[in-house]
Formats: structure tokens, C-alpha cells, sequence
């Protein structure tokens, strides 16, 4: 009988920053997110419809939530650009 030696927990931590700007209708974010070995960052933009009320908290979600899902979509390049090195390297 063997026994498999468990594998150590790894803890790491990513830092996310989001800084949202407000101009006129427009609420703009530069979202920073730093993984330690990385740093991915993504600059989006808001415009509120003319005909709606101002509601600057709307303009932040929404421009908040674009940079995030831009930053989900770097993230997932990055992952498929290093698993296809990572198996470049296995097949040698």
C-alpha cells in the first residue's frame, strides 16, 4: 500500500484596484488587478443616457462592472497563453 504524501496549501493574494472618475455624464475606471507574478489593467467607460435622471452610482456600476469583465477576459488570455507555453514545454 502507498501513501500519498497530501499537498501543501498555497495562499496568495491579488490586489484589485479600481479608481472611477466622474466627468460631465461620463464615469470613466482604470481597474488594476496585480497578481504577483502579473499586473493586468483596463481603462472602460460609462455614458449615462441623456434622458435618464443623473445618478452618479449607476454610472460607477456600470463602468466598474465593464472594467471587471474586461479584466476577466485578460485573465482568461493570459491563462490559455500560459497553459499552451506550459505544454510547448512538456512536449519539448
Amino acid at each position: 500500500m502507498t501513501t500519498k504524501t497530501p499537498t501543501p496549501m498555497r495562499t496568495k493574494r491579488w490586489t484589485l484596484r479600481l479608481d472611477l472618475f466622474e466627468e460631465g455624464d461620463a464615469t470613466k475606471v482604470h481597474a488594476v488587478l496585480d497578481t504577483g507574478d502579473t499586473t493586468l489593467e483596463s481603462r472602460t467607460t460609462a455614458h449615462r443616457n441623456p434622458h435618464d435622471p443623473p445618478v452618479p452610482e449607476i454610472g460607477d456600476e456600470y463602468a466598474a462592472a465593464r472594467a471587471l469583465i474586461d479584466l476577466g477576459h485578460r485573465l482568461l488570455r493570459a491563462g490559455r497563453v500560459d497553459a499552451a507555453a506550459n505544454e510547448a514545454v512538456r512536449n519539448g
